[in-house]
């Protein structure tokens, strides 16, 4: 097992879940917020712009996790690296998008 394919799972595990958000957004007609919007990842973009931003996310991820070694489903520390990246992206986003679409604060009984 070369550790280098491992690292490019990590990282296409997160490409592809930060395709996630900006797919939805965009298929819904919703802006939100990508690199290029003003203030960068902070501003909202078009729809269009995160079907293109996700789609792209989407690409990244496959050449990472398709193209680099030999994936296997059946691999645990395959699945790991790339469950592990998808995680650790999906926990960060939250945290830093909550603060603007209200993610961050606790439910009112």
């Amino acid at each position: 097992m070369n550790w280098l394919d491992l690292v490019a799972y990590f990282f296409g595990g997160a490409f592809l879940t930060n395709a996630i958000p900006h797919v939805v957004a965009g298929m819904m007609g919703e802006p939100f917020q990508t690199p290029f919007a003003k203030p960068p990842g902070e501003g909202l973009s078009t729809s269009t712009v995160n079907i293109l931003w996700g789609f792209f996310n989407l690409l990244v991820g496959y050449f990472l996790v398709c193209r680099v070694g030999d994936f296997g489903l059946r691999s645990t520390s395959d699945v790991a690296a790339l469950g592990l990246g998808g995680l650790l992206i999906g926990l960060f986003l939250a945290r830093r998008f909550g603060r603007f679409h209200g993610g961050n604060e606790p439910q009112q009984t």
